[in-house]
């Protein structure tokens, strides 16, 4: 049984990797030559919600990426505004230490190696075309494109090409799966009708910064800057992915996270603005270079599918990460991942597609964000475990907690303990 990966990043990465483990030869396609894509400047792991989420898909069998990420942390159970208990991994060494784990294990990965188009047949995609003009045949298709790019939709609903770390000038844009196969995919909304949203952060290189700055991140892995009266912008924040981080705190401070870079915690920041602020006077940009005027633009290819992550009316095509849905983090992007893997193993099997239950966190948001992208008002929402709409519904429902006795009681309980660590084949 062959099982194709399209698209390289977090979600991916998880799809391909437990696809393998439960026995299938496996096949993952990055259009550029790097996997993890906004992994490589993400960095922010088992915040809030995400421990219990984190925890979970540990218990179930499918925390190898969750327990790599431990392995590169910088920072520990940090606290910074609206979060508790964040890790935070090392962006410089995150993408090696994956790699190398997953091509241990078989995986065969494509770089440079960007999906045109598929060969469709009675709603079953037989295979797929890249750019330099190679077939493909597979059994099972799993689309992890992501919902950026290409670079008109930066231009179109951002403030240009931010020039990120996707890097679509140079490795070409990517394309949606689902709607080469004639499904009408969903897209994300902002208020006053704008489609899209920017994403929620920037990096700067810890070098420019003053030494006092420095020393604070690497001590503590967070520092704190006020802005000045005169520069605060609350408008930004309704304009961000990240929900979670549209707090007044965001707006009235610099924050800054120490991810290997400094990761400030905005859209963007004008550059000569931010030199006036002490500590910052020679900052620069690594990611987006074009951090003073923009950042890429998100969830405009989200496809409509199932609980179990099919997708609609395609027989053999599976997704996950933002193409599932409007989440944001590694974290959603590894959960939705390892679920459309195993799920694509169990198809081409002819077995049923595991459904999570809603009794715990994962199949909870998997199912709510289902439900909430077919109102206006729920395409506006964004969804994570690390805060806004859905951290609130985590505790209101309890499912959130960072007792791993209790996390792994409830799995337990389910009948899903270490569910995909066992071969299916």
């Amino acid at each position: 049984m062959k099982i194709i990966v399209i698209g390289g990043g977090w979600s991916g990465v998880a799809a391909a990797l437990q696809a393998k483990k439960s026995g299938a030869e496996v096949h993952l396609f990055e259009k550029t030559d790097i996997l993890l894509g906004l992994g490589n400047v993400g960095g922010i792991m088992r915040n809030n919600g995400r421990f219990t989420a984190s925890e979970e898909l540990i218990a179930m069998g499918g925390g190898d990426l969750i327990e790599i990420c431990d392995k590169v942390s910088r920072h520990k159970n940090i606290k910074f505004p609206g979060h508790e208990h964040a890790w935070l991994y090392d962006v410089n060494l995150i993408e090696g230490e994956v790699s190398r784990y997953i091509k241990k294990l078989g995986i065969n990965v494509h770089l440079l190696s960007r999906v045109t188009d598929i060969e469709l047949k009675d709603n079953k995609i037989l295979g797929i075309y890249t750019a330099d003009e190679k077939y493909f045949e597979g059994d099972v298709f799993i689309e992890t494109t992501g919902s950026t790019g290409p670079m008109g939709n930066c231009l179109r609903y951002g403030n240009g090409c931010s020039m990120c770390i996707l890097r679509c000038p140079a490795f070409g844009p990517r394309i949606s799966i689902s709607e080469r196969c004639g499904v009408l995919d969903i897209r994300g909304e902002r208020k006053g009708d704008e489609l899209g949203a920017f994403s929620g952060s920037c990096k700067l290189t810890k070098e420019s910064l003053s030494k006092e700055l420095k020393n604070e991140l690497d001590s503590k892995g967070v520092a704190i800057v006020k802005i000045p009266k005169e520069d605060v912008s609350y408008d930004k924040l309704s304009a961000k992915v990240c929900q979670q981080y549209a707090l007044k705190e965001f707006a009235e401070n610099l924050v800054l996270l120490d991810t290997g870079h400094a990761k400030l915690m905005t859209t963007y920041y004008p550059l000569e603005k931010l030199r006036k602020i002490k500590g910052f006077e020679n900052a620069k940009y690594v990611d987006p270079y074009a951090g003073s005027k923009g950042n890429s633009i998100r969830y405009l290819s989200v496809a409509p599918r199932g609980n179990d992550l099919k997708v609609d009316n395609v027989y053999n095509l599976f997704c996950a990460g933002e193409k599932a849905g409007l989440f944001v983090g590694h974290t959603e992007a590894i959960v939705t991942g390892t679920l459309s893997g195993y799920n694509a193993v169990r198809l081409a099997l002819g077995m049923p597609l595991l459904i999570l239950p809603r009794s715990i966190a994962l199949g909870d948001i998997i199912a709510y964000a289902n439900e909430k992208s077919t109102t206006k008002e729920g395409r506006i929402s964004r969804y994570t475990f690390a805060g806004s709409e859905y951290f609130k519904r985590m505790k209101e429902l309890n499912l959130y907690t960072i007792d791993k006795e209790e996390i792994m009681n409830r799995v337990l309980q389910l009948n899903l303990k270490d569910i995909f660590k066992k071969p299916l084949i």
